[in-house]
């Protein structure tokens, strides 16, 4: 059986949002988990991302001058989604342990305290990062430090100790959800 990475990663986000105190606010039931293909494979360059599935306000659709928007509707197994959180394959794997365990974090980390489909934002001229991408990450290490720490189920983080080659060898190949594309479409 090919190895089920965005699976694998829903079951770990779904733990650490229970054991996180920070991150419990985060309804793993409406997040969908997935993997984009990285043209290269070097560290440099995005690792994941989270996509929100509502504008500002947590509404579907926003007016403006230019016309009206929708957010992609993602329903996965019955459930609308909030947010996708897409991580980029190989590269994600390629980063040490530990900074692996605190790239799922901070991915977690960005959804709204308010669980409404739009992300955390901070004061300052970088809302989504505090200001410094260098403290922010620290905060994301240390969190995802306490999680390893915590967790009663250390099984769930396993496979982020594998490369990507050691995945596909071991399993036959990865798989996982994909999705075309998440950005808003005009509809008016």
């Amino acid at each position: 059986m090919p190895f089920d990475f965005t699976g694998h990663v829903h079951e770990l986000m779904s733990d650490v949002a229970a054991t996180c105190s920070e991150l419990r606010h985060v309804d793993m039931t409406r997040v969908a988990v997935a993997f984009s293909q990285a043209r290269q494979s070097r560290l440099d360059g995005v690792q994941a991302m989270i996509r929100p599935l509502r504008f500002p306000g947590g509404s579907r659709t926003q007016s403006g001058p230019r016309g009206t928007w929708a957010m992609p509707r993602v329903v996965v197994r019955g459930v609308e989604a909030l947010y996708v959180i897409e991580f980029r394959l190989p590269r994600f794997l390629c980063l040490p342990f530990e900074e692996r365990m605190a790239t799922v974090v901070h991915e977690m980390y960005h959804v709204s305290p308010k669980f409404d489909g739009t992300l955390r934002r901070f004061d300052g001229g970088r809302p989504y990062h505090a200001g410094s991408r260098e403290r922010y990450h620290a905060l994301m290490l240390g969190i995802a430090r306490a999680y390893l720490g915590r967790t009663q189920r250390p099984e769930l983080h396993a496979f982020l100790r594998q490369g990507f080659n050691e995945l596909r060898d071991a399993h036959g190949g990865v798989v996982g959800m994909r999705f075309r594309s998440l950005r808003p479409r005009r509809i008016g």
